[in-house]
């Protein structure tokens, strides 16, 4: 026989086996479950605690006057960026130069009759008590002179550092009791923080040094590196909330205080052992801290769904903390999982 008959022959032998078996998996395909997949990962053993916060100047300086009067000029708007020693305010000195003045007067008297009886001493005509009497006012005129030259001194108000102009509590002509705030000063000396409120279940996992990954939406797509710096010992009265200060890593961009902020906050206790984490979306039903998933079973892509049943240890955010059920590696499905039973065909679409 021909040797090309012959291979004819055998094609058209087998080729209805061959379309038997492409028309069996075609159907074995079509009755799979499309599903998708990923793979279960190791995480934190706590939860990240997310919240709000504040970002504001480490340091807040409310100035005020030594002394209280008529404030005759401020010179700085909110916002305004400021330098050490520059004047920023001043009350109207009239009164302060009088009392200066008048301290100074009855000093030089003070001195002028401590003089005059120290002659009438050496003469005898006056005891040494006389004297020391004198002596002892012309001291206490001093001081008074002294205290009336400080409080001169600080009858305006000077930047002690470097800073940005929070905000003008006070207006010019308006008059104000010593020691009224008048301005507040945001030192750019210690950078800026963060300041949040945390609730008791929070405030025990915190520690000083954990670290915080945070947000703003001045600045989109961003993320700032913080550490945790201050932890309050005692809630707020008002809010009952304890106030956590983190400190914010140096940043070339533009800050102000006042910006809203997204902190993201892992405590230590979650980074000291780790737990299973998987997409919430592989949940398919949970009843307390026992809910079930689906495994795949198998090494093709079409592969056996297994349900199996997890202990759950937390939610955060779209992921799923478990303890048991699955181990990390595991391939578990998400989409899809809701419409299958156990044992059944499924054709994975992808992979995580």
């Amino acid at each position: 026989m021909n040797p090309a008959t012959f291979r004819l022959i055998c094609l058209l032998s087998i080729a209805p086996f061959l379309a038997a078996c492409a028309r069996s998996n075609t159907t074995e395909e079509t009755r799979a479950t499309p599903v998708h997949t990923v793979a279960a990962t190791s995480g934190p053993a706590a939860p990240i605690i997310r919240t709000n916060g504040i970002l504001v100047n480490k340091d807040e300086l409310r100035l005020s006057f030594k002394v209280g009067g008529v404030v005759r000029r401020i010179t700085v708007q909110e916002g305004q960026h400021v330098k050490r020693g520059q004047r920023l305010a001043e009350i109207e000195q009239a009164e302060i130069n009088a009392q200066v003045e008048q301290a100074r007067q009855v000093a030089d008297k003070s001195n002028r009759d401590v003089a005059r009886a120290e002659k009438l001493f050496a003469d005898h005509l006056i005891s040494r008590g006389q004297l020391d009497d004198l002596l002892t006012q012309a001291a206490v005129t001093k001081a008074a002179l002294q205290s009336a030259e400080f409080n001169w001194g600080y009858a305006s108000i000077v930047a002690p550092q470097d800073g940005t102009i929070l905000r003008r509590l006070i207006q010019e002509r308006e008059l104000v009791a010593a020691g009224t705030p008048v301005l507040v000063l945001g030192s750019q000396e210690r950078g800026y923080v963060v300041r949040v409120g945390l609730a008791d279940r929070e405030i025990v996992q915190v520690r000083i040094g954990d670290t915080a990954g945070v947000e703003l939406d001045a600045h989109p797509g961003e993320k700032f590196l913080a550490h945790v710096t201050e932890v309050a010992s005692g809630a707020d009265e008002r809010s009952g909330m304890f106030q956590v200060e983190l400190r914010l890593q140096p940043t070339k961009l533009q800050l102000v205080s006042g910006l809203v902020a997204k902190v993201a906050l892992t405590p230590a206790s979650a980074l000291g052992a780790e737990k299973v984490h998987i997409p919430i979306a592989a949940i398919v039903e949970g009843d307390g801290r026992r809910a079930s998933v689906f495994v795949l079973d198998g090494t093709h892509s079409l592969q056996i769904a297994k349900r199996r049943t997890v202990a759950v240890a937390f939610i955060d955010g779209v992921d799923v903390a478990i303890t048991d059920g699955v181990v990390a590696g595991e391939t578990v499905i998400t989409d899809g999982a809701l419409y299958l039973q156990d044992g059944e065909h499924v054709l994975v679409r992808d992979a995580g």
